[in-house]
């Protein structure tokens, strides 16, 4: 008996829905990346993407434990000296909350091309509304 190995073609996507209203980010990361990541299913393979497709919505109304708040920093570098930016969780809430959701679930993907390419499946909204009706994703909740 031979072990079976996913094809490209044999791959199937599904579509999942997370809503991040009180749902803390830790842990709202963490699931989009293994739904992303394909580690949920039983054909899982370390070096193809064998993932799903994730839709985040309410990203603004995700919380953080602690007092991470008032201490988390996101920090971009554009490689020139002095080019070091700093924003404070505050305001990157306020300016771009889907950048939140989208930081802590690439952090836990893989740092190469595969990773790249998962990220892609990827959907993070703001607010409740988003435009894959048509796809019919499930509803997933995250405690």
């Amino acid at each position: 008996m031979s072990t079976e190995f996913p094809s490209k073609n044999g791959i199937v996507r599904r579509w999942h829905v997370i809503d991040g209203e009180g749902v803390v980010l830790g842990k709202l990361a963490t699931k989009a990346a293994m739904l992303l990541m394909g580690k949920t299913k039983p054909c899982y393979t370390p070096f193809l993407d064998t993932g799903d497709h994730v839709v985040v919505v309410n990203a603004e109304k995700v919380r953080l434990t602690g007092r991470k708040e008032e201490k988390k920093v996101y920090r971009s570098f554009t490689g020139y000296p002095g080019g070091l930016t700093e924003k404070s969780f505050k305001r990157v809430r306020a300016e771009k909350p889907v950048r939140i959701v989208e930081d802590a679930i690439f952090g836990m993907l893989p740092k190469t091309k595969l990773g790249k390419q998962m990220i892609r499946k990827l959907k993070v909204y703001a607010g409740e509304r988003h435009p894959h009706a048509a796809q019919k994703p499930a509803a997933l909740a995250v405690q």
